[in-house]
């Protein structure tokens, strides 16, 4: 089994450089033939709060750019044979809530809390959601949370199934290590040729939905509601917006 570490204080926004570290280790470990699971786990108190594109630029072009890299290698990890299983000890929001629906399984602490925060900035939301989320809790549920922006707690996401487990935050990596193992113990050949029936679809429709995704983002990234979202957000109040 391997055990993977995002660190990226303070609140592990995802960049497509961060991204691209990460689909290289995980694709190493797929690669080895001892490692059976992966264990994905973030330091600090944010499992990934968001998305970060500010070494690119501030502008339209250069965010869809960032955008277009950031899913491509999503798109690598979506690809990879073996299983992962996500250990979330803090917020999952926007993109990373995109990131912790990339993995198999998700087990969250008791201080989780899950977002799609992307209509707070009138945007369009990314890196897959649009296919993946519906995936795990139905398209109504995945309405309710792309369509409000509103944040879900922990025992809310584990009865929606979100999230596979709950566990107190010192307990947190023991149970995620957990069912890593149990899946690790049993047949190699078997677990992967299970996981490919079980995930047929999904590269196909998660490549698909972040198409389209990336459509509708960079006709919005240049709307004046788009700007006024991103000042309210930062000034933690309502957009007051026009629909222009």
């Amino acid at each position: 089994m391997a055990v993977i570490t995002i660190d990226n204080p303070p609140h592990n926004h995802v960049s497509p450089a961060m991204m691209a570290a990460l689909a290289d280790c995980l694709a190493a470990a797929d690669a080895e033939s001892q490692v059976r699971v992966t264990l994905l786990t973030s330091a600090g108190k944010s499992f990934c709060a968001g998305a970060d594109f500010t070494g690119g630029g501030r502008s339209a072009d250069d965010d869809m750019t960032q955008a277009s890299r950031l899913y491509g290698e999503a798109a690598r990890i979506i690809r990879l044979r073996k299983p992962i299983v996500a250990a979330i000890q803090g917020a999952a929001i926007g993109a990373g809530l995109g990131l912790a629906l990339l993995c198999d399984f998700r087990i969250a602490s008791t201080e989780a809390r899950f977002a799609a925060n992307f209509v707070k900035l009138s945007f369009h939301p990314g890196l897959g959601l649009t296919y993946s989320l519906p995936r795990a809790v139905g398209a109504q549920r995945a309405s309710l949370m792309l369509l409000t922006g509103r944040r879900l707690k922990p025992e809310e996401a584990l009865h929606w199934g979100l999230i596979d487990g709950l566990a107190q935050p010192d307990a947190l990596f023991d149970h995620g290590l957990g069912v890593a193992m149990e899946i690790a113990g049993n047949g190699p050949l078997g677990v992967t040729a299970t996981r490919q029936t079980i995930r047929a679809d999904l590269v196909a429709g998660f490549e698909g939905s972040i198409a389209t995704e990336l459509a509708a983002q960079r006709l919005l990234r240049v709307s004046d509601d788009f700007e006024e979202g991103v000042r309210a957000v930062a000034d933690r109040r309502h957009g007051n917006f026009t629909g222009r």
